[in-house]
């Protein structure tokens, strides 16, 4: 027997007890006469003492021998501890330890297995093995394992079906650059990797199987940021014979049951808000609402003063600091003005208005407006003394999205951004289809397979081009603390509705068959009203414990910026004899 109890569960009433317990050495204190150590296990730490004259001279020395990560097993008994520790669960009792086996030796590792360890995130990735011996990166670990129980729950509750859908699947020129698979039985084509099951999901509706879920493996080969790894898993869902409403409902529902039965938290009903009015207020689709200072158009106030910056802008917009203008000095305006100049963010300029308390108004923009006017402006923004008003200008989708960076900037500075604090939203009605200049086309909001509103549907079959750029979509995202956490939409489930939006899109008939047609002739068979959505669980994870989007240490084996597994060396060449039998041909430069 290897453990009659684990490293986190002994207590004062155990005290007298003879126990088994396994685990690794996380560090010892030889004292000459006495020696501590420290055994760790997933489940917590006990501390283990070795005394001259209690404990036999063999064993003693043996464990003198012990290093930081050995595996031992020990075997002794359960005393009181003279010197507590409140800080750990155990910290009330240690063992007598009586015998001592080591299971396993250890190198010395490259970094500290602590809480707050000194290895480069490299370095960690490369020794992941031992990354996720410390307990933050096992608590990630466990808490989704925990979601993912609670999601299957829920979801089963509701009458949902879990199906798997094929990994090999076929490549499409929509959305993300897929991962492509070549086929040594069939020469010269490729499988590609999915980068979402939605044509699976959307045929299992017509198939009849009306409530579908999947924690499915989703692929996309995209440049990575902290939000996203080129594998991540999904909480896929569809719905049959459903509305929007009845989604947004389900699955507002399957919100709040995780954040109670994962994080022990209430949440409210879900507040909504339109794509429109979070672009007007917030300059973003995914707004975080855990704060205001919401966005004030300026033009009719600003503009026609001789401040030609302000005249020649197609947008001119602020942000209410409350309470700042005494914490910003001219000092601390420029280092905000220089980092809103990033390449990054790419402003031009940052104006300020500050009412200060003794009520007198400065800014940097004073010689060209009255103080009366800028008096106007501070009333706009519903502003009172020792409140800061921060201004840009420019074209207004580029000046809507610098300002979305600000305002989250001075939110984080003021303090408004606490982790712990949960505000999520659904936004609603997004735009259908988005010009693109450069290609000459319409682009897919979503994903081609999205219905326009009911109200729409008409000017679609049958408007101009102008018509197209003003179509609404029933799609919906849901949003937490300004991280997207997912969205989804009702599909076309008409034949000819659909094949006009592959044309709108820029598709030939002969491509869109090509590509779809399994999918439109399943439509010739008598195919419901659908609809349903995709939950990025990784970002749910990662929001959900620790407030923001960064997944990498919710993932167990994740690649690093480069999309590289630092661990096992991947990607990496392969032999010569698999790319002849794959007809592939590598083209080096020898020179390299």
């Amino acid at each position: 027997m290897y453990r009659t109890h684990n490293c986190g569960e002994l207590r004062m009433e155990h005290v007298g007890q003879e126990i088994t317990l396994s685990g690794w050495v996380q560090g010892s204190r030889d004292l000459g006469y006495m020696m501590y150590t420290d055994l760790r296990d997933r489940y917590g730490i006990t501390q283990l003492i070795f005394t001259e004259g209690k404990t036999d001279k063999n064993l003693f020395e043996k464990a003198r021998t012990l290093g930081r990560e050995f595996v031992v097993k020990i075997q002794g008994t359960v005393i009181e501890r003279q010197s507590k520790n409140p800080n750990i669960p155990t910290g009330n009792i240690e063992i007598q330890v009586t015998e001592l086996d080591i299971l396993n030796a250890s190198k010395t590792p490259p970094f500290t297995i602590e809480d707050d360890t000194d290895g480069g995130e490299d370095l960690r990735m490369k020794y992941r093995y031992l990354d996720l011996r410390r307990k933050p990166l096992q608590e990630s670990i466990m808490f989704r394992s925990k979601v993912a129980v609670e999601t299957r729950s829920y979801l089963s509750q509701q009458g949902f079906i879990e199906v798997e859908t094929p990994v090999l699947i076929k490549s499409t020129p929509e959305g993300a650059r897929d991962f492509v698979v070549p086929s040594r039985m069939n020469k010269g084509q490729f499988y590609a990797l999915p980068q979402s099951p939605q044509t699976f999901k959307q045929i299992l509706m017509v198939s009849g199987f009306d409530k579908y879920f999947q924690l499915v493996k989703c692929f996309r080969d995209e440049d990575l940021r902290a939000d996203r790894q080129p594998e991540f898993t999904q909480i896929d869902c569809e719905m049959s014979f459903v509305t929007q409403e009845d989604i947004l409902n389900t699955f507002e529902g399957l919100t709040r049951y995780l954040f109670k039965a994962c994080k022990g938290i209430d949440l409210p009903t879900l507040p909504r808000m339109t794509y429109d009015e979070a672009m007007e207020k917030y300059g973003s689709d995914k707004p975080d609402i855990r704060f205001g200072m919401e966005f004030h158009n300026l033009n009719d106030l600003a503009k026609g003063k001789g401040f030609s910056v302000f005249d020649n802008a197609e947008l001119v917009v602020g942000i209410n600091a409350e309470g700042q203008a005494n914490h910003y000095s001219n000092k601390d305006i420029k280092k905000l003005t220089e980092w809103m100049q990033r390449p990054q963010i790419g402003a031009k300029g940052l104006v300020y208005v500050k009412w200060n308390e003794d009520d007198s108004i400065k800014s940097s923009v004073g010689k060209f407006y009255s103080d009366d006017d800028l008096k106007e402006w501070l009333h706009a923004f519903g502003a009172k003394k020792g409140d800061m008003l921060l201004i840009l200008s420019g074209e207004d989708e580029k000046t809507r999205k610098q300002m979305n960076e600000l305002r989250l900037e001075m939110g984080t500075r003021m303090g408004l951004r606490q982790p712990d604090d949960f505000k999520p939203l659904w936004v609603v009605d997004f735009p259908l289809l988005e010009w693109d200049e450069e290609s000459e086309r319409f682009h897919a909001m979503h994903h081609p397979f999205t219905s326009p509103k009911k109200e729409d549907v008409d000017r679609m079959l049958n408007g101009d081009h102008e018509t197209m750029k003003s179509l609404r979509a029933d799609a919906y995202d849901l949003v937490i603390n300004g991280v997207e956490i997912g969205g989804g939409s009702i599909r076309i489930h008409n034949k000819e509705l659909q094949s006009k939006n592959f044309e709108l899109l820029g598709f030939t008939k002969e491509e869109a068959q090509a590509q779809f047609g399994f999918l439109l002739g399943a439509f010739d068979y008598g195919a419901p009203p659908h609809g349903g959505l995709a939950f990025g669980f990784d970002r749910l994870c990662a929001v959900m414990m620790t407030g923001h989007g960064a997944i990498r240490d919710f993932i167990a084996f994740p690649k690093n910026n480069q999309g590289r597994d630092m661990m096992i060396d991947a990607p990496s060449p392969i032999h010569n004899e698999q790319l002849d039998e794959l007809c592939l041909k590598i083209h080096l430069d020898e020179e390299k």
